[in-house]
């Protein structure tokens, strides 16, 4: 029986197998942000591409390897970006204003990302959990933010009690509420949360929310 690796034994085969894996999951990241998981189809799938879904199967095994595939490339892109930030030499505020717009011009230009995420939150992040690349990976954005909040409280700039975890989540909440739920808030408020003229609008205010978060004077009586 051939194994899954066995594209990849000649040079030509192997290009030839990633250039197909990477189409699949082009067009699978389309369908399954457009129809979600459980109305996504991988007939469909294979037919808006020039392989079979016997190979997509060959590939990846079954439609959850593949949704599961398709969101360790989503995050793989994120973290890339990630670990590319360049910020050590910036002083801590300005390091965590560029942390802050690397994720709001990432969520930005990969709504896919945003649409597959919050498909994954309906099915509990079943597949993310189970995924040895995401469920147990560390996140270089949560070490890069550590770092620059310790940075920041020895400087005495940053308040003692800032956790990581939670600054991550207040820019996440932000970028993701952007995109995530333009349409809405034209709908309800007249207000294209996306519109080309607010974009700088709302960058800097993300940035000036979480620096007056992480400034703020939490003394207690």
């Amino acid at each position: 029986m051939n194994s899954a690796a066995e594209p990849a034994r000649a040079g030509g085969r192997g290009r030839d197998a990633a250039r197909t894996r990477a189409e699949i999951l082009d067009v699978a990241t389309r369908e399954f942000s457009r129809a979600g998981f459980a109305g996504a189809r991988v007939d469909e799938i294979a037919a808006r591409t020039s392989t079979t879904k016997r190979m997509i199967y060959y590939y990846f095994g079954g439609k959850e390897q593949l949704f599961t595939a398709v969101l360790e490339r989503a995050y793989s892109v994120l973290r890339q970006a990630e670990e590319e930030l360049e910020v050590e030499r910036l002083d801590p505020v300005a390091a965590v204003r560029r942390i802050a717009e690397l994720t709001f011009d990432h969520h930005e230009a990969h709504p896919d990302f945003i649409r597959l995420v919050s498909i994954e939150n309906i099915h509990e992040a079943e597949h993310i959990a189970a995924s040895r690349k995401l469920g147990t990976a560390d996140s270089p954005v949560l070490a890069l933010i550590g770092r620059t909040l310790t940075a920041g409280r020895r400087s005495g700039l940053f308040t003692a009690g800032v956790d990581a975890v939670d600054v991550h989540a207040m820019i996440n909440a932000f970028c993701f509420f952007r995109v995530s739920n333009r349409h809405t808030y034209k709908a309800l408020f007249g207000r294209d949360l996306t519109a080309p003229g607010r974009r700088e609008h709302y960058r800097s205010m993300l940035g000036d929310m979480v620096i007056a978060y992480l400034t703020a004077d939490r003394a207690t009586d």
